[in-house]
């Protein structure tokens, strides 16, 4: 299989019709061989039901049906199990995204790229609730994980499928799929992308979404400065609390000793206190960061590293290989 796109969709009936006449006008006359994954998140409206009637006249697709409504994150790794093609390609099922730009980022795949990321320059969306937070988080995101991208928020994208096939996602970091494969040594770029108003439906996505993304990229910030050395982020916290301890504590001598000030008079000491058992506590989840961080690597057999080649005198590769027949 060359090509599998993977389609997560909840409560998208009216769309569905619309949708798969769009995909059949895009893939009809390509030459590559592409399998359509529509992953049914938990649906109410007989979406499912809808999409089992195309499969029945479509062999290219598959439906795979969650239990239950589980989020647009684990629908898309649900579907990235599922598929089989050497590149997948994300989109969304509520019409906006348009199956015409596939060829063009398989396209920009076949130029050398692991990841073609969408960018909805003319975003078809509400100024204030939905374009305003993307634009600041998407700058947020640029600039703290150092992927220059303009539009993490856009699902239509093309993966190479050796860049993610052990990335695995939780909360809403399906929008930080590029991240991952950018950490596994991936080549990334971006391709503007046509997006459409939505025609049916209602959207899914809320202000409250914006909180979950940002506890998601505290997560991934965390990940990237400090899982594979935890001491250093949690012990650098615990020395400047440490250290502001001991300032503070200097600052409330001070005052006794050079204005007769009492240490029951001022709060000074017990901000010291305080200070300097968070100090310590932080020293100590490092600690403890640190125990966990090595049981990880070495309980999967994982090393902090991955090799991409290994290059060898052609003499050292005979000797190897007279070696291993020996």
């Amino acid at each position: 299989m060359d090509v599998s796109i993977v389609i997560p969709v909840f409560d998208e009936k009216e769309a569905i019709p619309s949708l798969y006449e769009m995909l059949c006008n895009a893939l009809d006359h390509s030459e590559l061989s592409v399998e359509i994954i529509f992953v049914d998140d938990g649906s109410t409206d007989n979406s499912a039901e809808a999409l089992e009637r195309l499969a029945g006249h479509d062999e290219r697709m598959q439906v795979v049906r969650l239990r239950r409504n589980y989020g647009q994150t684990a629908a898309i790794m649900a579907g990235f199990q599922q598929a089989g093609g050497d590149v997948i390609v994300p989109m969304d099922a509520d019409g906006q995204n348009d199956p015409a730009d596939i060829p063009r980022l398989l396209q920009k795949v076949n130029e050398g790229w692991d990841v073609v990321s969408g960018w909805r320059r003319d975003r078809q969306d509400k100024a204030l609730s939905r374009r305003l937070p993307s634009v600041i988080a998407n700058r947020l995101i640029s600039s703290l994980l150092h992927v220059p991208l303009h539009d993490y928020g856009c699902t239509l994208k093309a993966y190479r499928r050796e860049v993610i096939e052990d990335v695995r996602l939780y909360g809403e970091m399906h929008r930080f799929i590029p991240i991952f494969a950018a950490w596994e040594g991936a080549r990334v770029t971006e391709l503007e992308v046509r997006h459409h108003a939505r025609k049916f439906g209602r959207s899914k996505y809320g202000l409250s979404r914006i909180l979950r993304v940002c506890l998601d990229l505290f997560t991934l910030v965390f990940i990237d400065r400090a899982l594979d050395r935890p001491m250093q982020f949690f012990g650098k916290i615990g020395l400047l609390g440490i250290l502001s301890s001991l300032l503070v504590f200097a600052w409330a001598l001070g005052l006794r000793i050079f204005d007769g000030v009492s240490l029951i008079l001022t709060p000074l000491p017990l901000l010291a206190a305080t200070l300097g058992l968070s100090g310590i506590l932080f020293m100590l989840l490092g600690i403890m960061a640190e125990i966990q961080t090595r049981t990880y690597f070495e309980a999967r057999g994982r090393a902090p590293y991955k090799i991409k080649s290994v290059v060898q005198h052609a003499t050292r590769v005979g000797r190897v290989a007279a070696t291993a027949r020996w």
